[in-house]
């Protein structure tokens, strides 16, 4: 029923092709579907690597913070511009 793809079709592809878009824009849409290729593989690999990652456990070590509590916070020990009242000089 089918048969191979020959030299002659791929011909009458191209020659079909410059005919609808222009010998200029050719080159331009030839990069910009390599550039969508690119980006898509780098996709999947991106997502077949998320889900390697999901399947090894790691245990990771947090490191927590210390919380400031209000007595460790230090006060201004001489006055600001912000601490003076508008009516004091």
């Amino acid at each position: 029923m089918f048969r191979q793809i020959g030299a002659m079709e791929i011909i009458l592809i191209l020659g079909v092709l410059v005919l609808l878009f222009g010998a200029k824009k050719l080159p331009e849409l030839a990069r910009g579907s390599g550039r969508a290729l690119r980006i898509f593989k780098s996709e999947t690999k991106g997502l077949m690597d998320d889900e390697d990652d999901k399947t090894t456990t790691t245990t990771r070590v947090v490191e927590e913070k210390p919380v400031a509590l209000p007595s460790d916070v230090v006060q201004p020990t001489r006055p600001t511009s912000y601490d003076k009242h508008p009516d004091t000089p």
